[in-house]
């Protein structure tokens, strides 16, 4: 069901281990430097760090977001340092308060959790446009694939899908990734990539699901 012919042009150059992140109309002595995590997203450092997320993004507009890693540097910006500073060293020593089990009985922490309206689409041509089976970095379209709108949910956030009813998906629930995007994909709805045939991925029609943004 993904209309993707008004999708925007594929992000590319990973960041180098030590490189730093650099806003626009600050100077090197107001940022603060964090080392970031493994489960660090733009997301959610904009929500720890109180950073409009937004301002992260245009300042950083040849980053993937998806390759934000353990170790790697990132400059914060430092209108209130000293207060960024507390709220980094919180961020880092904090525990997680919240928890969703899986189908497999595995256990995610997650941040919130959003009832969305989901749709599904297929790697068939005419749902993908002259781009091909590819998500909006260039990647193969495989399950995990989620189409969102990404001022709702952020490129690179991790989620925990459940609550449909479909065969091409699996029981219970499935870990999925925020990693393409349809100029039909606004507000609280995402469109779950299903391998198959268009016709059979068609059947999945309209549903309500609970979408977990995991940490």
């Amino acid at each position: 069901m993904k209309n993707r012919w008004t999708k925007l042009g594929t992000r590319s150059a990973a960041l180098v281990l030590g490189a730093a992140i650099l806003l626009p109309g600050l100077t090197a002595h107001a940022a603060t430097t964090y080392t970031a995590k493994d489960s660090d997203t733009f997301w959610k450092l904009s929500q720890q760090m109180n950073i409009p997320l937004q301002k992260l993004m245009d300042a950083n507009p040849n980053i993937n977001p998806l390759n934000i890693y353990a170790g790697l540097k990132l400059t914060i910006p430092g209108e209130a340092s000293a207060s960024n500073k507390l709220t980094m060293n919180a961020a880092a020593s904090a525990k997680p308060i919240q928890a969703v089990a899986t189908a497999s009985g595995k256990t995610l922490s997650y941040s919130k959790v959003l009832n969305i309206t989901a749709t599904a689409y297929s790697a068939a041509p005419e749902e993908n446009g002259k781009w091909g089976a590819v998500d909006y970095f260039g990647n193969p379209l495989k399950l995990g694939t989620i189409a969102v709108d990404p001022n709702v949910i952020p490129f690179g956030t991790k989620l925990y899908v459940t609550g449909y009813d479909f065969s091409g998906l699996p029981t219970g629930g499935f870990v999925a990734t925020a990693s393409d995007a349809g100029s039909a994909i606004k507000g609280n709805r995402i469109d779950i990539f299903v391998p198959g045939s268009a016709k059979f991925v068609s059947d999945f029609g309209i549903q309500s699901v609970k979408v977990y943004i995991l940490n």
